[in-house]
């Protein structure tokens, strides 16, 4: 299992924290505060690394403590389900809240994401 956290410039409001565990084939990578450019790098490295793990069946992007994703975010999301894809494997996002559902409504990537309301939801 990995945690890490990432400041973005300083400023205490723009704190991301990503960890990623295994769980029944899959690997959940869950995020808590605030997907943007400044914290999306770490993001991509959970991501990649969740990618990389040959006996995952399934990436889940646990969403439940996110509050906020701007564009940058949602990029990083889109590539890495394209990665996925590539891989042969799916990748969920679960337990998005209504502030970051908005985002993904208004982008109509909502379409394109499967979306679960939790975890368990996805691990089935």
């Amino acid at each position: 299992m990995h945690s890490s956290a990432v400041d973005g410039s300083g400023d205490a409001t723009t704190r991301l924290t990503v960890r990623a565990q295994t769980r029944d084939r899959s690997v959940i990578v869950a995020m808590n505060g605030e997907l943007d450019l400044d914290s999306v790098g770490l993001l991509r490295e959970r991501l990649q690394e969740a990618l990389a793990q040959p006996a995952a069946d399934r990436v889940v992007v646990d969403c439940r403590e996110l509050g906020f994703c701007d564009s940058t975010g949602l990029n990083s999301l889109l590539a890495a389900r394209r990665a996925a894809q590539e891989a042969g494997r799916p990748l969920i996002v679960v337990g998005l809240r209504p502030a970051v559902a908005r985002v993904f409504q208004v982008t109509g990537t909502d379409a394109v994401f499967d979306i679960r309301p939790d975890v368990d939801s996805a691990l089935t």
